[in-house]
């Protein structure tokens, strides 16, 4: 019996412990102090574990305040429970690396165009995971991009890898991106919690990306983000991605981590409210296809966005089972524009075969409601929106109901690019082949703009859609729009809406 309960004990501690090749970082010099350097320790314990083919660093409980770390191939790091890796501070003879060259920075942001400027990245790696209970603390990474030698801006960075999985760990304040991750293929990424102070997982030029079960609160940009940037120096499409049970947010940044979600803070720095959303674009010279989006949360954030303006396809995207509350901007955000940031000659994008089913939104703002807009020339094509609740906070007015919107054709794509709607629902403009099937809105205060206004599309149809919206002036305002179809369509009087109705059709 004594035997049988010390076998126990021993396989316990076998599966809880690192693997017999594990490189425990304090035997290479790490103190978990919090106040030593401890990244040339951490460095040679990676080398040490390199050199055998690879094995897991391990970092036992303690602060391990650090530089860059350099990841090779076949190497796990595990932050045990209790295991904070930190990002120092730099000082005037000490710092991250420095961002290596890219002679493709105009094409994209700085904070895109480099991967060395960080806590830890990586370069042409396969067979890369970090994982374990523990947490990183990016305390001394810029949220900014900047230049400054020294001066790091990711928690991770990942360029070329294959084979790559991020599993369990907490990560707080990580700068400008928690995970920048470009040209990654075959990465998962599941059960992480980050509450950032600006982007959470960027994922750009990946292929074969799974995320799921995470929980990401960055009130001050993009929660989880797909683009298809050309920092590589060459096009490449975000693709075979899936995004699933996720929970994303706009909290106060640390209060989802600690568990108090407060609301004081009212906007982020683009003087806009709370991002905290997931989108697809804005770094969009490459494509998106074959996208799926499922079973998530959004809270105090801007809706979902699905954007392409520098020339990439966006097609084949699913999307099903989302909750959205308290929603500030867009609940839903289709975009096709022609900033074209890309190399000369790259012609305008597509977006079309899109499917948005089984949404429901709760207290969304009126002032920026559904959106689908392509520009004149260039139309956004086959989109398919089915089972749609929303509940909208109302208040529109008769101006706002004339109001002329820009184009905005070169314009950086925001939710809220175009200001107040003079539609209370729906507004769509430069669009062909639309199906709204199955959508309840309800208009939670008077509004006077009608519900839905269309704007050069084509080919168009209403089916089971109600709208409970006491003072609209009508239901539909239509300019330049043919092959239109409504069926079973009904106001708040509980009136077939009919074709008199559709004024300028």
């Amino acid at each position: 019996m004594k035997k049988s309960i010390l076998l126990g004990v021993v396989l316990m501690l076998a599966t809880a412990m690192p693997a017999a090749t594990s490189f425990n970082v304090r035997d290479f010099g790490a103190k978990g102090d919090g106040k030593t350097i401890d990244s040339p320790a951490i460095n040679k314990a990676i080398e040490a574990a390199a050199k055998e083919g690879g094995g897991t660093v391990w970092f036992p409980a303690g602060k391990y305040a650090s530089y860059s770390i350099r990841l090779q191939s076949n190497i796990t790091l595990f932050l045990d429970n209790g295991a904070t890796l930190i990002a120092a501070y730099p000082t005037e003879t000490e710092g991250f690396d420095v961002a290596e060259p890219n002679a493709f920075n105009m094409f994209q942001d700085f904070g895109h165009s480099h991967w060395q400027n960080s806590l830890i990245w990586g370069i042409g790696l396969e067979n890369v995971t970090i994982c374990g209970q523990g947490m990183i603390d990016g305390m001394g990474l810029t949220r900014e991009e900047s230049r400054i030698k020294g001066v790091g801006n990711k928690a991770i960075a990942l360029k070329l890898c294959r084979n790559v999985n991020l599993k369990d760990i907490r990560m707080y304040r990580c700068g400008h991106f928690a995970l920048l991750a470009t040209g990654v293929d075959n990465m998962t990424i599941d059960n992480l919690l980050i509450d950032t102070n600006r982007d959470g997982l960027d994922i750009d030029c990946c292929r074969n990306v799974r995320v799921s079960n995470c929980t990401v609160n960055s009130p001050n940009d993009d929660a989880i983000v797909l683009k298809a940037s050309y920092g590589l120096g060459f096009f490449r499409n975000t693709e075979n991605n899936t995004i699933t049970n996720c929970f994303v947010s706009g909290y106060d940044m640390g209060t989802v981590l600690d568990g108090t979600f407060q609301r004081f803070i009212p906007q982020a720095p683009d003087q806009c409210f709370p991002c905290g959303r997931i989108k697809l674009g804005t770094e969009s010279s490459g494509g998106f296809k074959n996208i799926t989006i499922s079973n998530c949360v959004f809270e105090r954030s801007r809706g979902l966005a699905l954007e392409t303006v520098d020339g990439g396809d966006l097609e084949d995207i699913t999307v099903s089972n989302l909750v959205l509350r308290d929603i500030n901007a867009a609940p839903i955000f289709l975009r096709l524009g022609a900033r074209q940031r890309s190399p000369q000659g790259t012609p305008v994008g597509h977006l079309r075969r899109v499917s948005i089913d089984n949404v429901r939104v709760y207290n969304s703002d009126s002032m920026y409601v559904c959106l689908i807009a392509g520009i004149p020339g260039h139309s956004i094509e086959d989109v398919k929106l089915s089972n749609i609740y929303l509940y909208q906070q109302g208040g529109g007015t008769k101006e706002l109901a004339t109001r002329v919107i820009p184009e905005n054709e070169k314009k950086y794509p925001e939710q809220t690019m175009f200001g107040p709607l003079p539609a209370s629902v729906f507004y769509i403009r430069h669009a062909n082949n639309i199906q709204i099937n199955n959508v309840e809105a309800t208009i939670m205060r008077p509004d006077e703009r009608p519900s839905v206004c269309l704007d050069d599309v084509h080919n168009i149809s209403f089916s089971n859609v109600i709208f409970n919206q006491p003072k609209a002036p009508a239901a539909f305002s239509l300019t330049n729009v043919s092959d239109f179809r409504t069926f079973n369509c009904r106001d708040i009087k509980n009136a077939v809406i009919e074709r008199a109705e559709k004024q300028n059709y």
